[in-house]
């Protein structure tokens, strides 16, 4: 199967994107929710080995398959390890049929204008070719929105655009995340003057030029749908956003052209405490349950 299939795949929306790219902080954040406390590491080293078990164990249960999970975004670290004896994004698709996805963002810089852009990311090129020499499809970048500030979202999507260029330049497909935080009261402000500075940028894009978005589950329903229907984008995926998974497939079964790519919510329930039996039920009624609520619409 070829990038095409890849881009078919994805393009058709049949199904949903796992998260599996926690990294920093939030990788010690993971690991607690799945069982796994601090005691249980003393090093980066250790912690990233502990998050990689429970990677593994997630892409090799049994209804980890494309016919329901599309794609998967990996942390570099993972990227540079195996699953089952293979590099991680080759076991992927050759195994799984499971097109991978690649975080490339280095964090976040301190909030100005009511947004968090990206750091800067020197080295992005060179790990690009290293990505795409490995099979990956796609990346991700996420940069954050705390309030219908004008002039921060319209920094924020300039950034993300900017980099989506370098990105489709070295034969990538970018996912551009702009996160709107659930927690703030103008969120659906926010939202609105995210949706249509987003369609601005979308319009002066090269017409052999494609992306896709990332975005926070609406306060609107279908808020985004000129974005899903736009001949620049690939595929409008949600992120759960801190929600958790039934009130995020609820919302998200709201949306039409709109497809998941959970993180917190897809690995809510899972435990590093079960027994391989109970994981695999688990993550099978998790992956249906993500899956139904993407393709309702």
């Amino acid at each position: 199967m070829s990038y095409q299939d890849q881009r078919d795949l994805i393009h058709a929306s049949q199904g949903f994107i796992a998260a599996l790219d926690q990294s920093g902080g939030s990788t010690a954040k993971a690991l607690a929710a799945y069982g796994v406390d601090a005691e249980a590491f003393s090093s980066d080293t250790e912690m990233f080995d502990l998050i990689h078990a429970m990677r593994s164990r997630i892409v090799q249960s049994p209804d980890f398959t494309g016919a329901k999970v599309l794609g998967a975004i990996l942390f570099e670290d993972t990227m540079d390890r195996e699953f089952g004896g293979q590099p991680a994004p080759q076991y992927l698709w050759q195994q799984r049929g499971v097109v991978p996805f690649l975080k490339v963002d280095k964090g976040l810089q301190d909030t100005a204008e009511d947004v968090q852009l990206l750091k800067p990311m020197p080295d992005l090129d060179a790990l690009l070719r290293r990505a795409a020499a490995l099979g990956v499809f796609g990346t991700k970048m996420r940069s954050v929105i705390h309030g219908a500030n004008p002039t921060g979202i319209t920094k924020i999507v300039a950034q993300q655009f900017e980099i989506g260029a370098q990105i489709i330049a070295q034969g990538l497909i970018p996912i551009l995340e702009p996160e709107v935080s659930i927690t703030i009261s103008n969120k659906a402000e926010a939202e609105n003057l995210l949706r249509d500075t987003i369609l601005t940028h979308l319009d002066a894009l090269p017409a052999d030029q494609t992306v896709m978005l990332k975005v926070t589950l609406p306060e609107t329903a279908n808020l985004y749908s000129r974005l899903s229907q736009h001949p620049r984008v690939l595929s409008v995926v949600a992120l759960s956003g801190g929600y958790s998974r039934a009130e995020a497939n609820a919302r998200l079964s709201q949306n039409s052209k709109m497809i998941a790519s959970f993180s917190r919510a897809l690995t809510e329930g899972l435990s590093a405490q079960q027994s391989d039996a109970e994981f695999d039920q688990t993550l099978a009624q998790t992956i249906d349950e993500i899956y139904r609520a993407s393709i309702v619409g």
